[in-house]
């Protein structure tokens, strides 16, 4: 059994998405977004130093997942984006989690099976797969599609590792 938290990062929304996995299910625990005021770019990373910190507190996760970034089409933005990831990956650190990244594509791919899936794909397929009563906001979304995509990788990474042990006791027996 884990808890994963997943982090969809960004300057004025950041997502998240607590799920808990035993085997291959998964539960849905809590999600929504860190909503950040106007104001200087600091004091908006510091809340989502913050914002994150507290769900750690709270939720006690085992493992944070947090999507790469992707080049936009505007370099600003794109540092902004960077600079909101460091302060959620730091937040995640300083409490000892384990944190992995995932691209876009790589999420989609594990949630809709498709890495070019649009965003209204990912919220249909995260309800769907959560059996949510209604569908999360599209950022709240993401950041559970990215906890989805974490549970899935490591699922498949155990079941190779426990197939890669067979083989080799095999070849041992031989």
């Amino acid at each position: 059994m884990a808890i994963i938290l997943g982090i969809d990062p960004g300057s004025r929304l950041t997502g998240y998405g607590l799920l808990r996995q035993v085997g291959s299910k998964f539960e849905y625990l809590g999600s929504g977004c860190i909503r950040l005021p106007d104001g200087e770019l600091p004091g908006r990373l510091q809340q989502i130093f913050n914002g994150v910190t507290e769900l750690i507190s709270q939720f006690q996760p085992d493992q944070m997942a947090v999507e790469q970034v992707f080049m936009a089409r505007n370099p600003d933005s794109a540092l902004k984006l960077g600079q909101a990831r460091g302060a959620a990956i730091v937040a995640g650190t300083n409490q000892g989690l384990p944190v992995f990244e995932y691209s876009a594509r790589q999420i989609k791919q594990a949630v809709v099976g498709k890495g070019s899936a649009s965003k209204e794909q990912v919220q249909h397929m995260v309800t769907y797969l959560l059996k949510l009563p209604g569908r999360p906001q599209a950022d709240a979304a993401d950041a559970l599609a990215v906890a989805l995509c974490h549970g899935h990788t490591q699922q498949s990474l155990i079941k190779l590792a426990g197939q890669a042990s067979k083989t080799v006791r095999g070849r041992l027996r031989k």
